[in-house]
């Protein structure tokens, strides 16, 4: 089942994509009175309806908007708050980022949390501000991202699937010189339109737990990373049971995953993206989420 928030007749709505990803239900189809319910509102929604009874509604409406018509945007453009960050969540970027400074390559032996400023989110195909007159070392990194689906604390390990509701896409665009400067790294991932989210977010029955997918990215059709979500450090059931520790997580929140290796900082000489790169981040089961840089 694949959710989409999108612009049609100059109106923002969710939808549901069919089964060939040609055309789009809407959600006020599946979910009565959802007209103007946007996708937080479909997320605490929709477990008022059987799983079942959604993909038969689905699998047989037959007026579908078409999705060429339709502009797609970030599932989730206002995230009611920040997103949460997993820095430093696969091996092999933890080697690689070691020349970047004040981040060392130890190991983590706990998770290592941020938060992203991603009000509002950009989506598929929308151009990312690359704030060229204070950055000059703008890089890239693909991520699975996980949206809660259920008000959740104290989370066990066990338990930590019926909190999820699906998953997307994200490019975690960083600011690595502001992000080394600062000793943080919350301003150098937080500007304007440094989060894209999308194409689409696929709900958690679509996804084998915990999910083991192909995470890619290319800049300008050139592969850069290539990994997989099962080889992440701490994978999803202890991230979300270590994070609900003590912390409330709502429907709707956005927790990225972690990247792999091959962002532009890993190389030697860097790779950093300039104004004209076209970044295409993939991840197995999800699609393809692209950005143009300005």
């Amino acid at each position: 089942m694949f959710l989409l928030t999108y612009s049609y007749n100059n109106k923002e709505s969710v939808g549901f994509l069919n089964e060939e990803k040609t055309g789009i239900i809407p959600a006020w189809i599946v979910f009565q009175g959802a007209e103007d319910l946007d996708m937080l509102g479909i997320i605490e929604k929709f477990d008022t309806i059987e799983l079942k009874e959604i993909k038969d509604i689905i699998d047989t409406y037959k007026e579908t908007i078409k999705l060429n018509e339709v502009k797609v945007l970030s599932p989730i453009p206002y995230p009611k708050r920040n997103v949460i960050c997993l820095g430093k969540n696969y091996l092999d970027h933890v080697k690689e980022v070691k020349s970047l400074k004040n981040v060392n390559s130890d190991i983590p032996q706990k998770p290592i949390y941020f938060s992203k400023i991603a009000s509002p989110a950009i989506g598929h195909e929308d151009v990312v501000n690359s704030h060229s007159h204070l950055v000059r070392q703008l890089d890239y990194e693909v991520e699975l991202a996980l949206i809660i689906g259920r008000k959740c604390k104290n989370v066990s390990v066990e338990e930590a699937e019926n909190c999820i509701f699906g998953y997307t896409i994200a490019n975690d665009i960083s600011a690595r010189d502001i992000q080394t400067s600062h000793g943080q790294w919350h301003k150098g991932k937080s500007f304007d339109t440094f989060c894209p989210l999308g194409p689409y977010l696929v709900h958690k029955s679509n996804i084998s737990f915990p999910p083991k997918l192909k995470i890619q990215s290319y800049v300008n059709n050139e592969l850069r990373q290539k990994g997989n979500t099962g080889d992440l450090i701490f994978d999803i059931p202890a991230i979300i049971s270590d994070l609900t520790t003590g912390i409330t997580l709502y429907p709707g929140d956005i927790i990225l995953t972690g990247t792999p290796a091959g962002v532009g900082a890993g190389f030697n000489p860097p790779k950093y993206l300039k104004p004209g790169d076209k970044v295409d981040c993939l991840i197995e089961g999800i699609g393809t989420l692209s950005n143009t840089i300005a």
